[in-house]
């Protein structure tokens, strides 16, 4: 009975490599796509997967100071080249209007997650609340501890840019940034920054803690912008 239920798994495995393999690797479930994924082509005519990625089934946390994930105490600040500069707390920022978009995200070691449901607010929402300048042209994604993010303004403004604080459903967990993070789908990953605390307009662009250890400035997966 042992060597059939073997025999019957890897006969499983074996069908699914075909079709876009699933596959457990240090500990983890990965999902291998296959052609047809790879073959997938976005609104903007680039393909849906960059070059180098591979397709995982969950996130990965890929660590990070974690800040508080108390939705009770959160407190976010935006602030810098604005006419109303503001800060509310988690009752009030989904009070100003929750969108839920199917987005993928793509990790700069190599990772992407496809079609993940983000539920939030978006980044222009806030940004037309606060009046931005019109001499803005970044934005500083601001987070526990110190870290910070840096994203071009008109790349940040883009509808797919949220501040999410759920995913497939489910508040965010403590390692995915909880109770709130920043999400920019079409930058690698690290550029949306966890345990988000303060989004600040400025003029001059300030780049963040992974851009200041020789991570590129701008991250963009499709030209393979990982280094700087």
């Amino acid at each position: 009975m042992r060597d059939l239920t073997q025999t019957l798994a890897r006969r499983q495995f074996i069908q699914q490599a075909a079709a876009g393999t699933v596959i457990t690797a240090l500990g983890g479930l990965y999902v291998i796509a296959g052609d047809e994924a790879h073959a997938e082509e976005r609104p903007d005519g680039r393909p849906r997967i960059p070059p180098g990625q591979r397709v995982i089934k969950q996130l990965k946390p890929m660590g990070g100071e974690e800040g508080s994930p108390s939705r009770k105490s959160f407190q976010l600040k935006v602030h810098g080249e604005v006419d109303h500069p503001f800060t509310v707390g988690f009752d009030e920022l989904q009070a100003l209007g929750t969108v839920t978009q199917s987005l993928d995200v793509h990790c700069v070691t190599g990772w992407s997650a496809l079609g993940k449901s983000w539920r939030g607010v978006r980044l222009k929402t806030l940004a037309d609340k606060a009046g931005v300048d019109k001499r803005a042209r970044h934005v500083i994604f601001e987070a526990a501890h110190g870290y910070t993010s840096n994203v071009p303004l008109r790349e940040a403004l883009a509808p797919s840019v949220m501040v999410a604080w759920e995913v497939d459903g489910k508040r965010l967990r403590r390692a995915h940034g909880a109770p709130v993070r920043a999400l920019v789908p079409d930058l690698y990953f690290w550029k949306s920054a966890k345990w988000l605390t303060g989004i600040k307009f400025v003029r001059k662009d300030e780049p963040g803690y992974w851009e200041t250890r020789g991570y590129h400035n701008h991250a963009d997966p499709w030209k393979e912008e990982r280094h700087g």
